[in-house]
Parts: structure tokens; C-alpha cells; sequence
């Protein structure tokens, strides 16, 4: 169950979106807490599962993966967890997810050159026993999202 967040707990969680490095102390004073209040939601948000973790966002391009594609998957009848924990092998999959429609299963890969897309797509998917089909989409350019 999800927990009840209030607009503070929302706005907080909004500021931290877009600035993973803020300051506990510049939080609360946007968001008009005290620094104890604002260190409290904060780790009321974490543990709660609200916040799942801070990273880094990067541009895939400037960091050497030149090939995205969005991979359409059709899998064997309740082979989805034991897909998904196949995955968690494979780094050049940065997003999963269950959809609704003629395939199962979509996918954000991203590699380093179109040998590597391939090796991906032919020798590892497609000799996974879940996977019956695949289909892939080339991404031939991003929306990427504003700076803060």
C-alpha cells in the first residue's frame, strides 16, 4: 500500500528529482520545514520505498553507448520473473518493463556499436527458453530532459 504523501512530502520528493545533491538545509527552506522535519520526511520516503535511491544522469551518447534501441519481446506464459531476473545479468538493458499488447515485454538497451546490439539481441535474448520472439526498434534520436 502506497503511504499518504502531503504536498511537503510531494514537493520534497519534486526537488530531489531534480537535484539529487541538494542540501537538506536548501530543501527545507524551499519547502518551509525545519532541516529536522525535512531529514525526517526524507527518511520516511526512503523506507517507505517513496525513494528508491539517488544516481547520476547521464547522456549515453557522451558516454560511449552510440546505439539505443527499444526491444519488443514475446514471451513464454508466466516466464515473466524468471525473465526479468535473466536481465539483471545483462548492464546493456537499462529499463524493463511488462506492457500490455502483441508483445510482453519492453526494453531500453543501449551499447557501444551495432556488434554489440547484435550480440545482445541474437546470442543472448533469443537463446533465453522465456523468449519466443523479439523485435527491434532503432531509437534514431532523444528528447533529454532539462537541466535543473
Amino acid at each position: 500500500m502506497a503511504p499518504a504523501l502531503d504536498e511537503v512530502d510531494r514537493r520534497i520528493v519534486e526537488l530531489l528529482r531534480a537535484d539529487g545533491r541538494i542540501s537538506v538545509r536548501k530543501l527545507a527552506e524551499q519547502v518551509n520545514v525545519s532541516r529536522a522535519n525535512a531529514y525526517a520526511r526524507i527518511e520516511r520516503l526512503t523506507s517507505s520505498g517513496v525513494i528508491t535511491g539517488y544516481h547520476a544522469t547521464i547522456d549515453p551518447h557522451r558516454y560511449g553507448y552510440t546505439v539505443s534501441a527499444y526491444l519488443a519481446v514475446k514471451l513464454r506464459q508466466r516466464s515473466w520473473r524468471e525473465f526479468t531476473q535473466r536481465l539483471a545479468d545483462m548492464p546493456e538493458v537499462e529499463h524493463a518493463a511488462m506492457v500490455s499488447g502483441g508483445y510482453d515485454g519492453l526494453l531500453l538497451v543501449r551499447t557501444t556499436d551495432s556488434d554489440a546490439l547484435r550480440d545482445v539481441v541474437l546470442d543472448r535474448l533469443q537463446s533465453m527458453p522465456e523468449v519466443m520472439a523479439t523485435h527491434t526498434m532503432f531509437i534514431l534520436d532523444e528528447l533529454r530532459p532539462k537541466p535543473s
